[in-house]
């Protein structure tokens, strides 16, 4: 199965009423004593993540056409997409307007014109890049940070691209060490561990992070047609 070089799934277009990401499989139980309750093992691998786009309101041609995309190419779980969560609000990027802003856009050309239907470029807003290499299954990484406007306090997530991997999603669980400002070099202990090795100056991104994932062994997306065209679909992927 690829991991590099696939397609995003469009979650604005699919707009579900709720996402739901949740690592799986992160720890074993050693047995359950006489107290009731299991001692656990973290696993090196540090398990796989799962998303489910819950309640996505299908109501145009269009989006039925893109549906029905999905299900042809993700159903029997055995090609991958790149899924993206959703921090756009809570992540840790500047306000514009009052609302929290992962992209700037309109950017012009160099010569202050847009393209022929107006628009310009776009870019995220915050930037981070990994400062010391770190090896697969790394539980800690060294990065700096530009453009955020609060400090990485409690948890985040973040995507990386890896060469070989393609995009994988992370969350710090422990803020080591921080800058004395907002921005700067930051120390984390992340969940997952890395998977796959880093070196200095990969790029780290906070702005949609995503994963390569693909469907769940059972599950599969129907094509479906309701009375006045409207109808309420869940999605669900597991990492690839």
């Amino acid at each position: 199965m690829a991991l590099i070089g696939l397609p995003t799934v469009f979650i604005d277009f699919l707009a579900p009423e709720k996402v739901q990401v949740d690592p799986k499989g992160g720890a074993q139980e050693g047995g359950r004593p006489l107290v009731g309750e299991p001692a656990t093992a973290d696993i090196s691998g540090g398990g796989f993540l799962t998303a489910s786009y819950d309640g996505c309101k299908i109501t145009t041609e269009e989006q039925h056409e893109y549906v029905n995309y999905l299900g042809a190419r993700l159903n029997g779980s055995f090609r991958n997409v790149n899924v993206p969560i959703p921090t756009d609000w809570w992540g840790p990027f500047p306000k514009i307007g009052g609302i929290r802003a992962p992209y700037v856009t309109s950017i012009p050309h160099s010569d202050g014109s847009t393209f022929s239907d107006g628009s310009g470029y776009s870019q995220a807003t915050v930037s981070g890049e990994i400062t010391a290499s770190a090896a697969l299954r790394a539980g800690v990484i060294t990065l700096t940070t530009t453009g955020m406007d609060r400090r990485l306090r409690h948890s985040d997530w973040f995507s990386i691209y890896h060469p070989t991997k393609g995009w994988r999603a992370y969350r710090y669980w422990e803020v080591i060490s921080a800058p004395s400002g907002t921005n700067g070099s930051y120390t984390l202990a992340i969940s997952p561990p890395l998977r796959e090795a880093v070196t200095a100056g990969t790029h780290v991104e906070f702005a949609r992070p995503r994963f390569v994932g693909r469907f769940p062994a059972d599950f599969t997306l129907p094509s479906v047609t309701e009375a006045f065209f409207v109808t309420k679909q869940d999605i669900r992927f597991v990492e690839a």
